[in-house]
């Protein structure tokens, strides 16, 4: 499992023109995500859990200081790699764990088969199934977009902007490619995280009049789309 420490993260809603200005900028400045295509992007489909009572989505909504959320991930439509998250927030920093599984056991979960993960060897499957138990956390719902991302090492720099949010509203099949889903809006989210320092270039880079800060999630624009 990937554990890592607790990081910076900060999220702002920007123009299309301000996407375009920062691409500009940050194309010069920074490699590109090897993980993308030619142009450093790449499509993200996760499958999000909540409670009955929408406990994540209302601590969200209520800039809860600590709170946790779990998803399921794959990347650029392929189901052979995906990911179990936990993803964690203490007085304004983020921490993800995460963790391989399989598409059958990413199934399994989604079908409501999930007392197995009890006894695996993997950890954060073992927290999964606690708060499955005891928060009653079950697969909520779909969310696709599309993510372009830039890196630098100095500091572990990770600037993203993510765009054409869908939701798949109440559907939680994520494994299957037909999946109905319809925009969640137009917002377009620039997403910057370090370590302990960000670069001055860098900060000097991604600066732009209109931004806004923001304490937008894909998962709640999702759900109140």
């Amino acid at each position: 499992m990937e554990d890592q420490r607790f990081r910076h993260e900060w999220k702002h809603v920007i123009s299309p023109a301000d996407c375009a200005i920062l691409r500009s900028r940050l194309r010069v400045l920074l490699p590109a995500d090897q993980n993308g295509d030619s142009n450093g992007r790449y499509y993200i489909r996760s499958l999000y859990f909540d409670n009955p009572e929408d406990k994540v989505l209302r601590e969200k909504l209520d800039g809860v200081s600590n709170r946790d959320k779990y998803r399921i991930r794959y990347y650029n439509h392929d189901p052979g790699f995906i990911k179990l998250e936990k993803k964690s927030k203490q007085n304004g920093l983020c921490r993800k764990d995460s963790v391989r599984v399989s598409a059958e056991e990413a199934q399994r979960i989604v079908h409501g088969d999930w007392k197995w993960t009890e006894s695996s060897e993997k950890r954060l499957l073992r927290d999964l199934f606690f708060a499955m138990l005891y928060s009653r956390m079950v697969p909520k719902t779909v969310v696709d977009y599309t993510r372009e991302a830039f890196v630098y090492p100095a500091g572990n720099v990770r600037i993203t902007l993510d765009q054409q949010i869908r939701t798949g509203l109440d559907a939680t099949d994520f494994l299957n490619p037909q999946l109905p889903t319809i925009p969640a809006g137009n917002d377009i989210i620039l997403e910057i995280k370090y370590d302990s320092f960000l670069p001055d270039f860098i900060r000097d880079a991604v600066q732009l009049d209109s931004r806004r800060s923001s304490a937008f999630s894909k998962y709640a624009a999702a759900r109140y789309y």
